[in-house]
């Protein structure tokens, strides 16, 4: 019993460290996982670690054994994700472990795309390399929940963002607020993390509503590298964008607006400025919430997050498009006639753990209402 103990503490804090190198990649991997790889010699001495960026093309597994060279056989690789077992952009990372000689590999899941899931394991067994599987597997899903969703429905992982006050309101009424000017629920603490989860999305989406009375830029404000611009998604079926708003006056390939409305002169206008409208089939009058979702699956957005104003939060939830909920609650009250975070009573289930924090005086609660790698 005390021969075995060093050696599970050993692989949770190399599993733990391969966790940490993955999230060196998020904002800079989509449309591929975030994944991270440490690689011990046959000594249990650090040989070489790596993670992935899509632009460098090397995964996480090959950077790593990059840097380990020939201290790699007889060794062990700890990676966040089932090694891959198909040549894409690069060749299988299953293969390049076996080639390297690893003698044991310890991963944290398995890869969710059902077509190859269990083909990297598999390869590794084959060559006589010892394989275990499921060390910190939550921690492992929770990273790339957004991966997971897209790889197997072809639809982006949906978040969605609600900032609202204890008494539950989003804000005061139009008539009680400056118009066209952003209205701060919670702290500084929050919505710094807002800015977190904007760089972790590939797509940020709102309503046109939001867009008239708050006039958001929408934006990555994290101050951390990202390799594909945030697409800023406006849902505005009869075409109500002012072209004076932030969002138009600042789009550069950058924004897109789903719409039902044949106007033409105001799609003029729209394209003129660099705006990308695209006109799809309404559902009772508006914008069909699961076209949209199909356009940005079919063009490789992999997560969108949600800053929308109660309609469409009650909306999003009542089709059942929400996969996560993060609620910012901060301490203040706004009063009954301020404007519900949600526009009507749903009852939701979350299959998983609320997770609680504190960002300065506001309390997150964020909780998983679909899991994507079921």
């Amino acid at each position: 019993m005390t021969a075995t103990k060093p050696i599970a503490d050993a692989d949770l804090r190399y599993m733990q460290r391969a966790l940490a190198l993955a999230r060196n990649g998020i904002g800079l991997t989509s449309p591929n996982p975030a994944v991270g790889c440490v690689l011990l010699d046959e000594r249990g001495q650090l040989a070489g670690e790596g993670w992935h960026e899509y632009d460098l093309r090397d995964h996480a597994e090959v950077a790593a054994l990059k840097r380990a060279g020939e201290r790699a056989r007889g060794g062990t690789a700890y990676v966040s994700l089932e090694p891959c077992n198909h040549t894409g952009r690069t060749g299988p990372c299953s293969q390049a472990l076996v080639q390297a000689g690893v003698r044991r590999v310890v991963a944290a899941t398995i890869d969710p795309n059902v077509a190859v899931s269990g083909g990297g394991f598999k390869t590794l067994r084959d060559a006589g390399i010892e394989v275990t599987v499921g060390l910190c597997q939550p921690e492992a899903r929770r990273l790339n929940e957004p991966f997971a969703c897209w790889v197997q429905s072809k639809r982006p992982f949906v978040l969605m963002k609600v900032a609202q006050s204890l008494d539950g309101r989003i804000a005061p009424l139009p008539a009680a607020r400056a118009v066209r000017e952003p209205f701060w629920i919670t702290g500084e603490e929050s919505r710094a993390q807002v800015q977190l989860l904007r760089r972790q999305a590939d797509a940020i989406l709102t309503g046109v509503d939001t867009v008239i009375i708050d006039d958001p830029q929408l934006t990555d404000r994290s101050g951390h590298r990202r390799r594909r611009p945030l697409l800023r998604v406006v849902l505005d079926s009869n075409l109500r964008i002012p072209l004076d708003s932030k969002l138009v006056e600042t789009a550069a390939s950058d924004l897109l607006v789903f719409t039902v409305s044949s106007d033409e002169p105001k799609l003029r206008a729209l394209t003129e400025r660099g705006v990308r409208v695209e006109v799809v089939p309404a559902a009772s009058g508006k914008v069909s919430l699961e076209r949209v979702l199909d356009v940005l699956g079919a063009e490789g957005i992999l997560s969108v997050l949600t800053e929308t104003g109660s309609r469409l939060n009650s909306a999003l939830l009542a089709a059942d498009l929400v996969d996560r909920i993060q609620l910012f609650v901060s301490p203040r009250i706004v009063g009954a006639d301020g404007i519900p975070a949600f526009a009507s009573q749903l009852a939701i289930a979350h299959p998983g753990p609320l997770e609680v924090e504190n960002h300065g005086d506001d309390l997150s609660l964020t909780a998983l209402l679909r899991d994507p790698w079921v």
